[in-house]
């Protein structure tokens, strides 16, 4: 008796389960900025671990590249979330009334450094406006005019850099644009010398970077998921920097060969160092922490130096909802 009550039971849940409609998260698309690498190690992370997952979310993260320009994908609508490079891009949006809203800010340093050779004049930082200069044309088509008006920097100096140190590395009288969780280990490497290391948001440079921008119609229909996207990114960063990020690594050189555990050791070092994603104000508010009279200060400074349009409504660019609730302080 006891057998059949408890075989009709378990028909009896079975056909309640098939009769219900089976869960299914949202699915959401990242598109990166650059091909996969620590600095996009905690939204791996997230992905990996299943935090994602756990916020309700299918998450996709579709990696950049020197030949893609995946902000467009968003601006059109192919992707829902964009990691932004840093809040010029997004100056530059409002000033193109494209309707793409910054949400969220994992870097509270940008990473962008200027590096020289040790003892070839350009020790200290005020040295590097007469060297020749090998900068990339989006550092020379935004950042570059704030270096001029700021620190004396020349146009005539600058020297196309495409990702490639070898020519900086042959000329010790240059001076070239690095990330500082990467490049410098590049050039140890590869040059047999450890680089002077300038780190521009050391040096007046305010912007956030690795920044998560979404679409304006995604944030008005739907901004629960974008809480959720953002929530869930935020601790994904805090458990790659003080957890086990094993996983995460392991998806970041599936897919970039070009990296190793050597780079991904150095670039998490150089993180941690700099605090690049854990100083400022993500020490008190959280990471992802940002601030608007921060952000008023930059911009006014960079359409000072015309590399931003003046008369910019900057709170329709930017929407702090999401952050400064203390999101991972201590890892966690």
């Amino acid at each position: 008796m006891f057998r059949f009550a408890l075989a009709v039971f378990l028909l009896a849940q079975t056909l309640v389960a098939q009769c219900l409609p089976a869960f299914s998260a949202d699915k959401v698309v990242l598109a990166a900025n650059w091909l996969a690498e620590a600095e996009h190690g905690g939204f791996y992370q997230a992905l990996a671990e299943g935090t994602y997952a756990r916020y309700g979310l299918d998450v996709t993260i579709l990696p950049g590249g020197p030949q893609k320009n995946n902000r467009l994908l968003l601006a059109a609508g192919k992707v829902d979330f964009y990691m932004g490079d840093n809040i010029i891009g997004q100056f530059s949006a409002l000033a193109e009334h494209i309707p793409i809203v910054t949400v969220a800010a994992l870097f509270q340093k940008d990473p962008l450094v200027l590096m020289s050779h040790p003892g070839s004049g350009f020790d200290r930082f005020e040295d590097l406006p007469k060297a020749k200069a090998f900068v990339g044309l989006a550092t020379l088509t935004t950042l570059w005019p704030w270096m001029e008006k700021k620190w004396g920097f020349r146009r005539e100096n600058v020297a196309p850099y495409s990702f490639n140190s070898a020519p900086f590395i042959a000329d010790s009288r240059a001076i070239q644009q690095g990330y500082v969780t990467s490049e410098p280990f590049d050039i140890a490497r590869n040059g047999g010398f450890t680089p002077n290391v300038f780190l521009l948001a050391d040096h007046g440079f305010e912007t956030y970077s690795t920044t998560i921008e979404t679409r304006r119609d995604l944030l008005d229909k739907n901004p629960d998921l974008v809480r959720r996207f953002v929530e869930a990114s935020i601790l994904g960063w805090a458990h790659y920097l003080h957890g086990d990020n094993s996983k995460a690594n392991a998806a970041i050189k599936a897919g970039n060969l070009d990296i190793d555990d050597a780079q991904i050791a150095f670039s998490i070092a150089q993180m941690k160092k700099f605090g690049i994603v854990e100083s400022g104000d993500a020490l008190t508010h959280g990471i992802g922490a940002m601030d608007m009279a921060r952000i008023a200060r930059h911009y006014a400074e960079m359409a000072e130096a015309g590399a931003a349009a003046k008369g910019l409504d900057l709170a329709s660019g930017f929407d702090l909802r999401f952050v400064n609730h203390g999101l991972g302080l201590d890892g966690k």
